[in-house]
């Protein structure tokens, strides 16, 4: 019987790049997040909330509450909180936590 194919690698450049580079601010890009809606059906991914946001709207409780999730990656991976070219710390920075 052959053997299930794993899940593809994820790359941030070339085909599949779905993710954005460290550099470029890490998550998901536009294009990244319409390939896993079409995936999963009924899914509500979005992308970040990079830009500026009235106080108390969606966005920006989306993004106090990504702030909050990510704070205690931060407590868990000590490593990567140190590291400032991390993909956490990275992503923090462009949700502006």
């Amino acid at each position: 019987m052959p053997r299930k194919k794993e899940n593809p690698i994820r790359r941030t450049t070339g085909k599949g790049g779905n993710y954005r580079s460290t550099k470029q601010g890490a998550g998901m890009t536009k294009k990244g997040v319409a390939a896993y809606r079409r995936k999963n059906p009924g899914s509500k991914l979005k992308t970040a909330v990079t830009g500026k946001v009235k106080p108390g709207s969606k966005a920006a409780k989306r993004r106090k509450s990504f702030c909050a999730r990510s704070a205690g990656q931060m407590k868990k991976f000590p490593k990567a909180a140190k590291d400032p070219n991390s993909r956490l710390r990275q992503a923090r920075r462009r949700w502006k936590c």
